[in-house]
């Protein structure tokens, strides 16, 4: 797998350069959850990868979390930036009963 770095390099810059495209579940949990496209480039721009995919069920995937210019969290789940376009598969807003920090999932042990 390529560097950390290069990964969120790559992503970034698909993003500048619109090579996006958005799934109908993304497209739908955008709007449902009242995220522009905006907010999610401003979480990519300033954001981090937290979990790797190798395996998903559609393509190999990652998770960015990021803030907005307006400070909120966001995370964005989209494949890996080695195709042409980069493909956003999620974004949502963390709930801290289930991240730490947003970046580590607590445990669901006991419960």
């Amino acid at each position: 797998m390529a560097s950390e770095e290069w990964f969120i390099l790559t992503i970034r810059q698909k993003f500048a350069d619109g090579l996006v495209e958005f799934t109908q579940h993304a497209t739908d949990r955008s709007i449902l959850r009242h995220i522009s496209l905006g907010e999610i480039e401003q979480a990519i721009a300033s954001g981090e990868i937290i979990e790797y995919y190798p395996d998903d069920k559609y393509g190999p995937s990652c998770l960015i979390f990021g803030y907005t210019l307006e400070r909120r969290p966001l995370h964005i789940q989209c494949s890996y930036p080695i195709r042409p376009l980069l493909k956003v598969i999620s974004v949502y807003q963390p709930d801290p009963k289930l991240w730490i920090d947003f970046r580590t999932r607590r445990s669901t042990n006991g419960l």
